[in-house]
């Protein structure tokens, strides 16, 4: 066993035979955590190039890339997973499982994930910073606050808005036409009814009165640009470029126009930095950036990826949602933009989840039903067929339930055979590391393989092409419809000569479809495009596709009523 791992084998078996009663925060909490700088010293990082956040908390600093930058790259290693159910697929459990997986068998491995969001850590989904004995520490620190770096991003953003505001305010220099103001204020929470507002009420002094909104910080373009930028100068350019308004006239009104990129970028100067954390098992873990893949584009930062390729032998990194979202994000705008080229590809999946695609209620799971799996499974035949499509090897992984039969496994492992995927089981939950080696064995063989990576589109097609492209060979859909509101966005994209933006396409991540009630594999559907924004800073367009909201509501009873902390400060109820 290697050195990633020594320690928590004592813990986990200390831990193991009252696991089945723990929950993740509790299973997290009994974990003696090592030093971040002990983390740093295994990818060789010395003390000097950390800026500590305490004991088990670090930003990486810009020297260390001065360093480094000259390494050849690790192999990268992509977790996505099918569509998403209430059964749950486990694709950040299992990105952390994999690594120390690997980490077992004595690699030099680190991963990569986004920051959690406050939204859903209040609202439905909880925290996300895996699960089991599969997790990322410290879980409350990176599940609330974590080093201030979503803070930092919903300030920048803020100031940008209120800057637009200003200058309307104060004789209106740029002749902003306050009726075409496009930049909307950000949030880190669910609030419903911050999506529609009406600010500068009160009076000629209190601004001047407009509709406006909130959008979650998550989808902001600041936040997807934060996790694009390659440095501080990149950061402050793309910055510059976001388009806030238009004027009277119908030109474009930049951030630059405003002189408000400078401060931005100072109030990102440490955000920018990527964050430096542990696993269980004490693999390093990088985690910066939060974009939510069904609004935005779904992946960490392309700087922690550049650190962890440069650092590591395999490096594992995940995206969000499913792989029509998160994973078809990945492929065609982070690794285009940041020059990656991934060696294999892992889709998680559960027979429990499958079986919901097939028709059958949660409480109908635990019994066998082939039938069900049957009706399911085309879910995840479409997504490894997408993954293939791209030229990439792909492997399959199973997080597995007591409640699953060699019936249903054995039907699984035949259905991908045809597609010539190896399906493999992990325990990665109960185990750890331990329960992983047999999917870390494959997706070493499957970086051997051969590998014809490729994007979908070429980005000089036009963006209806692109948009099709990506509806049809992704999705599935027949065809493609665009609102009024979509095409009269589309020619004034054109008319500003962003037709060679990629695509960042907002859609539900609870059906491959427009829809989300549509399970499994549907097919003959239209996608519909309502409208389509433009994040010129970013470098790509977001075609809003169905009823995809960009800032969520809570649930009758959030997530937040069962969190809490005591007098000692322990915090209990956080997943």
């Amino acid at each position: 066993m290697s050195d990633y791992g020594h320690k928590t084998r004592t813990n986990y078996e200390r831990g193991f035979i009252g696991m089945a009663h723990m929950s993740d925060i509790e299973i997290a909490q009994s974990v003696t955590m090592e030093p971040v700088v002990k983390i740093a010293d295994k990818l060789g990082i010395s003390e000097d190039e950390l800026e500590l956040y305490g004991r088990y908390k670090a930003k990486i600093s810009n020297k260390l890339w001065d360093r480094i930058r000259g390494r050849p790259d690790g192999r990268l290693i992509l977790v996505t997973a099918i569509t998403p159910t209430p059964a749950g697929e486990g694709k950040t459990t299992t990105s952390v499982g994999l690594a120390q997986a690997l980490a077992h068998m004595g690699k030099k491995v680190s991963l990569a994930l986004r920051e959690p969001s406050l939204g859903p850590v209040f609202g439905i989904k909880g925290g996300a910073a895996g699960g089991g004995y599969s997790q990322v520490l410290p879980m409350e620190d990176i599940n609330i606050h974590f080093t201030g770096d979503f803070h930092a991003i919903t300030s920048a953003h803020n100031l940008l808005a209120a800057m637009v505001d200003n200058s309307v305010q104060q004789g209106n220099p740029l002749s902003i036409d306050p009726r075409r103001i496009v930049l909307r204020r950000v949030l880190d929470m669910n609030d419903r009814s911050l999506r529609n507002i009406v600010i500068g009420l009160g009076g000629r002094t209190e601004g001047v009165p407009r509709e406006a909104g909130f959008d979650i910080t998550v989808a902001s373009e600041v936040m997807a640009i934060l996790c694009l930028a390659s440095d501080i100068d990149d950061l402050k350019n793309r910055m510059a470029e976001i388009i806030v308004a238009f004027t009277y006239e119908g030109k474009p009104v930049r951030a630059r126009d405003l002189e408000a990129h400078g401060a931005m970028a100072m109030l990102l100067k440490d955000a920018i930095k990527p964050n430096l954390v542990q696993t269980i098992e004490h693999v390093p873990a990088f985690i910066h950036g939060g974009p939510f893949a069904n609004i935005a584009h779904g992946c960490n930062s392309i700087m922690a990826t550049k650190y962890g390729l440069k650092l590591s032998d395999y490096f594992i990194t995940e995206a969000g949602f499913a792989a029509d979202l998160g994973a078809e994000k990945f492929l065609d705008i982070k690794c285009r933009l940041g020059g990656f080229r991934p060696s294999a590809v892992v889709i998680v999946a559960t027979i429990r989840a499958l079986k919901m695609h097939g028709g059958l209620k949660k409480d109908d799971l635990e019994t066998q039903d082939l039938t069900a799996l049957e009706a399911g499974i085309p879910n995840l035949e479409k997504h490894v067929e997408n993954m293939q499509s791209f030229g990439l090897p792909v492997v399959v992984a199973l997080n597995t339930f007591p409640t699953d039969t060699a019936s249903e496994l054995s039907f699984i492992k035949e259905k991908c055979a045809r597609l010539g995927v190896p399906v493999v089981q992990s325990d990665i939950w109960a185990k750890g590391g331990r329960g992983g080696i047999e999917m870390a064995q494959a997706v070493i063989e499957a970086c051997e393989k051969p590998n014809t990576f490729h994007h979908l589109y070429d980005k000089n097609i036009s963006p209806v092409e692109k948009i099709t492209a990506i509806a049809t060979k992704i999705y599935g859909a027949a065809e493609v419809s665009f609102t009024d509101k979509a095409k009269s966005d589309l020619k004034l994209i054109h008319d500003l000569g962003y037709d060679d933006l990629l695509v960042c396409v907002a859609k539900t991540q609870s059906s491959l479809s427009d829809n989300p009630n549509a399970k499994g594999r549907p097919d003959g559907f239209t996608l519909t495009v309502r409208e389509v924004r433009l994040s010129a800073g970013a470098g790509f367009i977001i075609p809003v596709t169905g009823t995809i909201m960009t800032m969520p509501g809570l649930p009758k009873r959030p997530a937040a009523c069962n969190i809490d902390i005591d007098t000692n400060g322990r915090v209990s109820g956080l997943f």
